[in-house]
């Protein structure tokens, strides 16, 4: 997930509801009392903030990858569990091919996105998503970066707002980026109306 929320929704048919039980916080708030761990303990072991990790669990804040996978670690978890696997359990999986019924979906709550991956997991060395963006979702006020790689995409629908150094951009409908990963950004929502993004990775962080 970096210094500040990444992150990366509308998965499947656009019209889907995906229950806030099934959110990421309600996920890691599970886990957490699974493992009989109190926020403090968490949060310390994540070297994040108690008030982050609570606002995460709550679903108010979208954490980065980097803050993601460290809670995870902290909880002794593995990431992709959180991504829910929406294929029939008996259908034989391809390492090359993603059906769209087969996407794994990550759902960051309702004030941020959904991220649905598009590339099978054996593929490391490049990982495509899918974004749905909630209007007021965003990867945060923090910009974030990874210290290798390259980012691109292209939006599909709606307006996004992609800050990279600092400078600010808003892409629509057909529009395109791509830029090193070492370059700090984030990205949001633009107005009322959900967006919709292809982002693609390389190397693959999910």
């Amino acid at each position: 997930m970096s210094h500040s929320s990444n992150a990366p929704e509308g998965v499947g048919p656009e019209s889907q509801d995906f229950p806030v039980d099934d959110s990421l916080g309600a996920q890691l708030r599970r886990r957490r009392k699974v493992r009989a761990l109190s926020l403090q303990e968490v949060a310390t072991r994540a070297e994040i903030s108690i008030g982050l990790l609570s606002q995460i669990e709550r679903g108010l804040t979208m954490p980065s990858v980097r803050s993601l996978s460290a809670i995870c670690n902290a909880l002794e978890m593995p990431v992709g569990w959180l991504f829910d696997g929406t294929g029939p359990e008996e259908e034989t999986r391809n390492p090359l091919v993603v059906r769209r019924h087969q996407r794994r979906v990550l759902d960051l709550g309702q004030k941020g996105m959904v991220k649905e991956l598009m590339t099978p997991d054996e593929c490391t060395g490049i990982q495509m998503m899918r974004l749905v963006i909630r209007p007021g979702g965003s990867t945060g006020q923090t910009p974030y970066n990874h210290p290798t790689g390259a980012k691109c995409g292209t939006v599909l629908s709606g307006s996004l707002g992609l800050e990279v150094d600092g400078t600010e951009h808003v892409l629509r409908e057909g529009d395109s980026f791509a830029f090193e990963a070492t370059r700090r950004i984030r990205f949001w929502c633009v107005g009322s109306e959900k967006t919709i993004v292809i982002w693609v990775v390389s190397p693959a962080v999910y």
